[in-house]
């Protein structure tokens, strides 16, 4: 069978590598995925923090595809895609003497291709949720990366509409063209009466939503401009008017009343504003996608590989929100000993809700930066409030220079980067693995912003526990992700949020943290050990 095949293989491969970077499931990951590749069977791995950021387990997943003896398909974001291009899978085929065809694109090579294809998610889901066929059925297809899986279809099922698509309206309607500039001006005023908000983003109020209503009913729906048609069909959803209209593109990009090609679901209606250009954008994608992603696991059998996606090895309330059913192999592999982070939550310090906690962190923080000075390494301090960001930036900019840059990669060696989670997710792989981070609060998405939010209020009109099915999950991830980078030199981790000593889920932050050592003191020796350490 393909798995022997592919776990001796693998097995003498690495053997001939030296100083290959060493990862001790590598066969076992191998032979997993060698088996959902011959049965049909769709499987779930998690790799570990540690391992998915160093991307280790790349070399077990492409060992498997390369064996297989028909095409595969392998969706990577393209920065992956060079990776494995470049040095994953010609290091294989020389080594395994396999020549089988490579192919990178955003549409189905066609014919009877048999290679390795290899295609970024936002592409294949462009593709899968799109009405026609652009890939055949059946083609065992390993996405990786699926943490950020849940956002890319967001972002795929999200409608936008720009300031352009008024201006296609009054020209395929210049006997009303008055009164749409009229609405839209009525709504740019009202849009803009919003107090300012740092994410500078609003769930759409009961007066917008009369003011939209009021324009749909002067126009013709049937005429419309496809963008407009299919915000109507959304805009529906989100204000409970009257039954949604049917209308979806045929095969040739007309519209009609045609059977829907995705379910229904509740959908978020929200607007962007960019204040100083007096410009807004409307926005709608549906709260819950589950329904609308289930038919894509149906079509082929899928690998998703993932760092560290819940505790549970069967990732529960993942597979809820993606729609991922139960005939599903699960397997997760835990980050080993040597890659423990020692981790610093001091005791006694406010609340992050209370006016007592900022003067105690700022504190916090200039300590610990002061006793890691004698220690060379970059030191992140994590802030997701974007007001105390600024000021944390400031404050230690007054006291420590050009050591200090927010949300910049221009770095020096000891530099000081003050960092939202955001950024620190998008650029942490091109920086330097720091000798310490600084977590102001753990990154619960916040009820201010308006779309978390929204997407809570849906969680309470179904009668279900929102913090345990969407804070708690979201949170814990990021946070795994975030101090992937310390695991691979033991650095630290200070904590700062009370909350995990406080609170009854602080039990599973710390487990989600694990492997960990806890530090209970300061003292300028833990940072001089960390140095005689890596050197």
């Amino acid at each position: 069978m393909i798995e022997a095949e592919v776990h001796l293989s693998l097995h003498n491969f690495l053997r001939s590598q030296a100083g290959f970077p060493s990862w001790p499931h590598h066969l076992t990951m191998a032979r997993l995925v060698a088996r959902a590749l011959r049965l049909g069977r769709s499987a779930l791995i998690q790799v570990g923090a540690a391992c998915s950021y160093q991307g280790r387990y790349r070399t077990s997943f492409v060992a498997s595809a390369l064996m297989w003896h028909s095409p595969v398909i392998i969706v990577a974001a393209e920065v992956v895609q060079q990776r494995l291009v470049k040095v994953e899978i010609p290091r294989l085929q020389q080594w395994l003497g396999i020549n089988k065809p490579i192919r990178i694109g955003d549409a189905w090579p066609g014919g009877d291709f048999q290679g390795l294809f290899l295609i970024s998610p936002q592409a294949w889901l462009k593709a899968q949720l799109t009405p026609q066929e652009k890939f055949p059925a059946g083609i065992p297809t390993i996405i990786d990366g699926v943490d950020d899986l849940e956002v890319w279809a967001r972002d795929q099922l999200t409608i936008t509409w720009e300031a352009h698509d008024w201006d296609q309206l009054i020209l395929g309607y210049p006997h009303i063209a008055e009164e749409i500039r009229s609405v839209r001006a009525k709504l740019t005023h009202e849009l803009f009466q919003h107090p300012a908000n740092p994410y500078e983003c609003y769930l759409i109020s009961q007066a917008e939503t009369e003011i939209l209503s009021s324009l749909y009913s002067n126009l013709d729906i049937d005429t419309l401009p496809d963008a407009w048609k299919q915000f109507w069909q959304q805009f529906q959803h989100c204000c409970s008017l009257t039954p949604p209209l049917p209308l979806i593109p045929t095969p040739l990009g007309e519209w009609g009343p045609r059977v829907p090609h995705r379910p229904t679901t509740p959908s978020l209606l929200w607007a962007t504003i960019a204040r100083r250009q007096g410009l807004f954008s409307l926005h709608s994608a549906p709260i819950d996608i589950a329904e609308i992603l289930t038919p894509i696991w149906q079509r082929q059998p899928v690998v998703l590989i993932g760092s560290s996606l819940e505790p549970e090895t069967e990732a529960p309330i993942f597979r809820q929100h993606l729609g991922l059913g139960e005939e599903l192999t699960c397997l997760k592999f835990s980050d080993s000993q040597t890659e423990a982070i020692q981790l610093y939550i001091p005791y006694q310090l406010p609340l992050p809700n209370t006016p007592e906690f900022q003067a105690a962190f700022i504190h916090k923080v200039r300590t610990l930066v002061c006793l890691s000075a004698t220690s060379p390494g970059l030191t992140v301090v994590l802030v997701g409030d974007v007001p105390l960001k600024s000021q944390v930036g400031a404050i230690l900019a007054s006291e420590f220079g050009s050591r200090v840059q927010v949300e910049k990669t221009c770095l020096d060696e000891n530099g000081i980067l003050i960092s939202g989670w955001e950024f620190w997710r998008e650029h942490q792989k091109v920086l330097p693995a720091p000798q310490l981070i600084i977590i102001a609060t753990l990154p619960l998405p916040s009820l201010e912003h308006p779309l978390v939010a929204g997407r809570v209020a849906h969680y309470k009109r179904s009668h279900q526990d929102w913090f345990r099915l969407y804070l708690l999950p979201s949170a814990l991830n990021e946070l795994q992700r975030a101090i992937a980078p310390v695991r691979e030199s033991q650095g630290i981790v200070a904590l700062l949020d009370s909350r995990v000593i406080n609170r009854s889920y602080g039990a599973q932050i710390l487990t989600a943290l694990s492997p960990l050592a806890r530090i209970n003191y300061l003292d300028p020796s833990l940072f001089s050990q960390h140095s005689k350490d890596d050197s």
